[in-house]
């Protein structure tokens, strides 16, 4: 059987042997000495055959983490597409890098309709700037040294 008692400082509940009754522990959660309380109809709770063997009255310490400064969250949230932010009026600048090699097809180069449909999309008023850029990269099945371009946009979004 077991006594269940809280933490009279933090209110933790807490659960020990019927046995351990009149004992002084330190709380598992806050650290601040407990005096185990007698065992009585109010706190006493009888546990299932199995939890009365020698391995369930192993002592285990367990502590909770106490802390006095806020959570930081551990999951940031997704940016909002660009019709979300227009909608919203947040409005903050952003890039958007379009590499000529990302737009080649079998037979077709799409560079230039790719670039004119962002730039649609983004809208004449939202552009900041549009730089061109070149640069090399490893061709993986030739292992070549290639160079090729893009651009840079900055836009409102």
């Amino acid at each position: 059987m077991d006594i269940a008692f809280k933490c009279p400082s933090c209110h933790q509940e807490l659960e020990v042997d019927v046995g351990a009754a009149g004992q002084q522990i330190s709380c598992p959660a806050c650290g601040k000495p407990i005096t185990i309380p007698q065992a009585d109809a109010n706190n006493l709770k009888v546990g299932i055959a199995a939890h009365t063997s020698a391995a369930a009255k192993e002592e285990k310490h367990f502590s909770v983490p106490v802390t006095e400064t806020p959570v930081q969250p551990l999951i940031k949230k997704a940016l909002p597409s660009l019709d979300a932010a227009a909608k919203d009026g947040t409005r903050k600048l952003r890039i958007k890098t379009i590499r000529h090699i990302d737009c080649k097809e079998v037979g077709h180069d799409n560079f230039d309709n790719n670039v004119t449909d962002f730039l649609t999309k983004v809208g004449e008023d939202n552009i900041v700037s549009i730089t061109t850029i070149s640069y090399s990269y490893v061709e993986m099945g030739t292992q070549k040294l290639l160079v090729d371009f893009g651009v840079l946009i900055v836009y409102k979004g």
